[in-house]
């Protein structure tokens, strides 16, 4: 299966965020950009592979204490842009402000994994939440309409991170569908 580890939002804040870009998924849509649903809307602080079934109890017996190790801390949700940029976009996402707890959280789940056998990421750790991907590339009169509808977009919200979620991931036609297999609990949750 693929697994990944993640922060999951609370039902109510991907529902917000979902309305609140409504007008850049109808910029976008049917132009080769795949929305994803609120059941995805999320920030992935580690994607692992294909991994067999029986990795889920080692890696949760693995990170259930650092997690644990975590106070419960606030992410801030703002600012829409793209990778690479809104001209040619592969992935637009919603921001997650850079936070020392987040990144120190990220940093310890990264080593964690990497003692457990697992590859380091040698990618700089960039929090954000995909909310669209582009199968090709996007057209230039497309991209501009997500461009400027991503200019009026006013979204932003405080949402307080409670657990860390190991994800299982399963690539669908209509789109990858998730799992929660294990939810690590940070400290004073």
């Amino acid at each position: 299966m693929r697994l990944f580890l993640a922060i999951n939002l609370p039902v109510a804040e991907r529902r917000a965020i979902r309305a609140a870009t409504a007008s850049m998924r109808a910029a976008g849509e049917g132009r080769d950009v795949q929305w994803m649903g609120d059941a995805q809307l999320h920030i992935t602080l580690k994607f692992l592979g294909e991994r067999p079934d029986d990795a889920v109890s080692p890696l949760r017996a693995a990170l259930a204490p650092v997690v644990g190790s975590h106070a419960v801390f606030p992410v801030e949700l703002r600012g829409l842009g793209a990778f690479p940029n809104l001209r040619a976009p592969r992935v637009v996402w919603l921001g997650v402000t850079p936070d020392p707890k987040l990144e120190l959280l990220q940093h310890d789940v990264e080593r964690t994994c990497a003692e457990v056998g697992y590859a380091l990421d040698a990618r700089t750790f960039r929090p954000h939440i995909t909310i669209g991907r582009a199968r090709d590339l996007v057209p230039a009169e497309a991209a501009r309409a997500i461009a400027a509808s991503a200019r009026g977009v006013r979204y932003a919200a405080s949402v307080p991170v409670h657990s860390v979620d190991l994800m299982a991931s399963e690539l669908r036609p209509a789109g990858a569908r998730h799992s929660v297999l294990a939810a690590l609990a940070l400290g004073g949750s």
